[in-house]
């Protein structure tokens, strides 16, 4: 079963949609039982950096989640689900992120194209994984569909499994043993997405 972690932020309805299309049994849920139970998860996110980690402070799920990656469980972030999996945002100064991968999130330094960066774009796929290869299956620059203002910057910048071009190269995707995310909204795109998805239900 898939928990899609329920905070408050997110398209969560539109992630449950496009992976119980995939046949996979999903629900979207704040229940630390039924989170504990799930084989695996998914943190999705939208909106501002500190509003995000207010609303997940605020439903005592920090502790479940940073219990689930030490566990070993696969987790999969999504947007702004991404970020915050970071130590901090430009966005929110004096927020603090789940820092299970340390490096910060930084805005996006395109001054002559529009922010945010929203629309489909292509993706450099850096790494692929022999067991959980989100990218299996896609060619080397498929087309995914974005919307954000900034972009992780990882400390470790081998952690970064795919890059996108706007303005500047913008981490579009990270992996960190058991922990995958992308910047970029697979359920908003199309089979490329779909493919993605699936790649994490049987990877």
């Amino acid at each position: 079963m898939i928990a899609i972690i329920d905070y408050g932020v997110g398209n969560l309805f539109s992630v449950e949609k496009a992976v119980a299309a995939l046949g996979a049994p999903v629900t979207v849920t704040r229940d630390e039982a039924v989170i504990r139970a799930a084989e695996k998860v998914v943190l999705p996110g939208v909106g501002a950096f500190g509003d995000c980690m207010k609303n997940l402070e605020a439903t005592g799920l920090i502790p479940v989640i940073k219990e689930l990656v030490a566990s070993g469980r696969p987790l999969l972030g999504i947007c702004v689900g991404l970020q915050i999996l970071f130590d901090g945002s430009e966005e929110s100064p004096g927020a603090q992120g789940l820092g299970l991968i340390h490096g910060t999130v930084r805005k996006i330094q395109a001054p002559e194209l529009k922010i945010p960066h929203m629309g489909w774009n292509s993706l450099n796929i850096r790494e692929r994984r022999a067991k959980t290869d989100l990218f299996a299956g896609l060619s080397e620059h498929p087309y995914v569909y974005f919307v954000h203002s900034y972009h992780a910057v990882p400390e470790d910048s081998s952690v970064i499994t795919a890059t996108t071009e706007y303005g500047e190269m913008l981490t579009a995707a990270v992996a960190q043993g058991n922990l995958q995310a992308t910047q970029f909204h697979p359920e908003k795109s199309g089979d490329v997405g779909l493919q993605i998805l699936r790649n994490f239900i049987n990877g």
